[in-house]
């Protein structure tokens, strides 16, 4: 199977740039990759990478936010499938601070092939900076890589394929039978939280999504280029509300995420902890509850704020 790339990054040049390192060490190469920043500083020293020296990808500016971004990655990709089968060819979107293990792609790719059934997969994330104060080094994912450092608990840790319903949008991929038409929804806007778990949902109405152990990476989670901690903390609450009246995230689901969330603001505003901005999170939460009571409530809003 063909193997497709889309990297949205803001602020994060220097991360994007190591990801490409990563992408030339794949066993299966990617047969063109799309990077989209929201401005020139975005993809600054990219244009020297190799990868895009030599024509296997391409750089583009447009507007902000992660939804819009990816959207006019997967139109690039598009227009480059157009004489493809759909379901023989697959999209892969990145996080710029995601560390891929050499064979990721071609494990996708494989899981793919042999199921036609199934419309994406997300892999195991050996250790994921985003639940930890200072992030992943590159050095550690170099580590957790290559087998010196144990894999951290994640909730992607399975030792056989099980399906779900959503993806995690550090590291997912989705079919060229799904990813030709679908697009992820701008009314999430800006950092988009949960727009990985929306598209996927939606995708999933053609076949059926999956976390493999197979494809294995590490999630820097690198703070730089991230929303404020106001209009994310909004995000915790607008998006998922949202989603559920959508349709596409349960209920049940979206208060758990919704209460988790709050739960850990308040926890870690409370211990001053000062490397993010929990209290700043934390108004963000009691705003979108106030504009829910007022019924004032849209992801959208966090544009105004």
């Amino acid at each position: 199977m063909k193997a497709f790339v889309v990297v949205a990054t803001k602020g994060r040049a220097k991360e994007t740039f190591v990801l490409l390192d990563y992408l030339q060490q794949q066993s299966l190469l990617p047969s063109y990759v799309v990077v989209i920043g929201s401005e020139e500083s975005d993809i600054a020293g990219l244009n020297e990478h190799p990868l895009i020296l030599s024509q296997q990808g391409e750089l583009v500016v447009t507007t902000a936010g992660s939804c819009h971004q990816r959207n006019v990655g997967l139109d690039v990709i598009q227009q480059r499938t157009l004489e493809l089968d759909a379901s023989q060819w697959f999209v892969t979107f990145f996080d710029d601070d995601f560390r891929p293990a050499t064979d990721w792609l071609a494990k996708a790719g494989e899981f793919l092939r042999a199921d036609s059934s199934v419309m994406g997969v997300t892999g195991h994330v050996l250790a994921d900076g985003v639940g930890t104060e200072f992030g992943i080094s590159e050095l550690e994912a170099q580590l957790y890589l290559n087998g010196s450092r144990a894999c951290e608990p994640h909730w992607s840790h399975v030792d056989k394929p099980q399906e779900l319903n959503g993806l995690y949008g550090c590291n997912m991929v989705i079919r060229g039978t799904s990813a030709s038409h679908v697009r992820f929804d701008e009314n999430l806007p800006l950092y988009g939280w949960q727009e990985d778990y929306d598209f996927a949902n939606r995708s999933k109405e053609a076949g059926h999504l999956y976390v493999i152990p197979g494809c294995k990476g590490v999630h820097l989670g690198t703070s730089s280029g991230r929303t404020s901690g106001v209009k994310f903390g909004y995000s915790q609450i607008a998006n998922p509300i949202y989603l559920a009246k959508k349709g596409t995230m349960p209920w049940h689901f979206a208060r758990r995420m919704m209460f988790k969330n709050i739960a850990a603001n308040i926890y870690k505003s409370l211990t001053l902890n000062k490397i993010k901005d929990y209290p700043g999170r934390l108004r963000g939460n009691l705003k979108a509850f106030g504009h829910l009571i007022l019924n004032k409530l849209s992801p959208t809003n966090v544009l105004n704020i």
